[in-house]
């Protein structure tokens, strides 16, 4: 009998690095970016005490999230869109990047008109990965660093991140392989397939704010975000045939303008007795939860959620100025104001991280962070040791929070600089500067002068200026403030009736 040769198992396997094998390793992440979603906007509450808001709306996903993981109770972004998002992916503070606004056009401001200020000559083309473009700030992506780590890297929804015609509009250039709706629109035009999400078909030019890439559901019955979270899983299938780690940017245009109507959640919250703003902004933040829920689902059931970590968090503060019901600029109480403002209102945001076998289940963290944290953090869970950017990093990791292991927010202060007019009036909101350090707020208002001190521990509503009773904190914090903004060289705007710089804050 003439035996058949046995080929060792072994030999039938493909043989895989040390070096691979330390990528396979590496833990999914997913960003879950939220638009203009308030501390207040959720059924989960993020200070001591339950809201109103808390027990008007309804976000179980969040809830569900922030029983697997740790709540930020003071986790702060810019007070607009595009500030947040550039400060995201480049780990640089705003005063230093200078995309200081939102930005669409090339080579147009989106600031307001003022009598008195003049806006400086911010980045309004944003940022983008080659030299030589006009106001814009070279960068080094985060999404750049993780592809070159071995991550495959998915952008879904809202990108903002450079202006129209410009390299930094497309996800693609700054190292996505996977672009779904992202593009240099910060806003939409629709949120309805059943209006194409703003998209025009009969050859009339389809406007900025139209969200490109989704054609397949033009015509549907559908919502913008569940068609971002059905593209997103999609992505998600074709990610795990790959023999590496995710890196899912969900960037949701939900919960911005305009206010329309999600009709899967619309009717409950008329139902409450809310108007009909109200309930459509509501549906809004019931249909986020439900994309939030919808991936979590996903992980469990392909057996992948143990090693992903989801980070939630909103890009600013809830609308407050325009386009809701009742009295402007109460939609974020305790907190004053919303998007656009210094105050907390437009500052303070929603945020959850989930990170399995690392962060203790149900727990709380009342340390501040800032956006520009997540750049490094991100890194450091990834396990990317080494890298190069082109950009100085002013974030710092948060992971020994979360992990319980040591406090970077110890005596740290937190800078934002908006040199901008915005649009809307109210509390809080125009052109500023602020720090926070400890208990304590400074704002510096460029068109006046003015300064406001809060306690925000014993004040989180920013109602009591002690600006004048405390006259020694308010000058060793304007004296930082202004040699923060001079070291990062930071803008400042310049008084329209002399043409001269308007003062630092430790000038005035």
């Amino acid at each position: 009998m003439k035996w058949k040769s046995i080929v060792p198992l072994a030999i039938c396997i493909p043989l895989v690095s040390t070096a691979q094998k330390k990528i396979q390793e590496r833990p999914n992440i997913i960003v879950f970016l939220v638009d203009d979603m308030g501390w207040q906007d959720t059924s989960l509450p993020f200070w001591t005490e339950r809201t109103q808001w808390n027990n008007l709306y309804e976000t179980p996903n969040m809830e569900r999230l922030a029983d697997q993981g740790m709540m930020f109770t003071q986790a702060y972004a810019c007070s607009v869109s595009s500030p947040s998002r550039v400060s995201l992916m480049t780990g640089m503070n705003a005063a230093r990047h200078r995309v200081t606004n939102w930005t669409l056009e090339k080579n147009k401001s989106n600031d307001g008109k003022s009598d008195i200020i003049q806006p400086p000559n911010w980045n309004i083309n944003g940022i983008c990965q080659t030299e030589g473009i006009n106001y814009t700030y070279q960068v080094t992506s985060l999404a750049q660093i993780l592809k070159d780590n071995g991550y495959h890297t998915i952008h879904c929804g809202k990108a903002h991140f450079g202006a129209k015609d410009t390299p930094g509009e497309s996800p693609y250039h700054f190292g996505f392989e996977v672009n779904i709706a992202g593009h240099a629109g910060g806003g939409l035009a629709s949120y309805l397939g059943t209006e194409n999400f703003g998209n025009k078909t009969d050859g009339q030019k389809s406007p900025l704010q139209a969200i490109p890439g989704l054609d397949k559901y033009w015509g549907q019955d559908i919502f913008v975000t569940e068609a971002l979270t059905l593209e997103a899983k999609k992505a998600l299938d074709h990610a795990q045939k790959l023999d590496q780690p995710f890196f899912l940017y969900m960037a949701h245009y939900a919960i911005h303008i305009p206010i329309q109507k999600d009709m899967r959640f619309y009717q409950k919250y008329r139902d409450k007795g809310m108007t009909e703003i109200e309930s459509a902004y509501a549906s809004l933040i019931e249909g986020m939860d439900k994309s939030l829920g919808d991936l979590m689902d996903y992980l469990e059931i392909n057996g992948i959620a143990d090693n992903t970590i989801i980070m939630f968090m909103s890009d600013n503060g809830g609308l407050a100025a325009t386009s809701r019901s009742g009295e402007p600029h109460t939609q974020n109480s305790p907190l004053n104001s919303g998007k656009g403002s210094a105050y907390e209102g437009g500052i303070r945001e929603p945020m959850i991280v989930s990170w399995p076998q690392k962060v203790k289940k149900q727990s709380k963290n009342n340390e501040y962070v800032i956006i520009e944290d997540f750049f490094p953090t991100i890194l450091e869970m990834a396990g990317v040791e080494k890298y190069r950017s082109v950009q100085p990093v002013d974030g710092v990791s948060f992971v020994p929070l979360l992990t319980e292991k040591g406090n970077p927010s110890k005596s740290r202060k937190l800078y934002w600089n908006f040199p901008n007019i915005w649009g809307p009036s109210g509390p809080g909101i125009g052109a500023t500067c602020s720090v926070r350090d400890g208990d304590w707020k400074l704002i510096y208002y460029y068109d006046t002068g003015k300064k406001e001190l809060f306690n925000v521990t014993e004040d989180i509503g920013e109602i009591n200026n002690l600006s004048e009773k405390r006259v020694d904190i308010v000058r060793n914090l304007s004296k930082d403030l202004g040699k923060y903004l001079r070291r990062v060289d930071a803008q400042r705007p310049s008084f329209k009736n002399t043409g001269k710089l308007v003062p630092w804050p430790d000038e005035v």
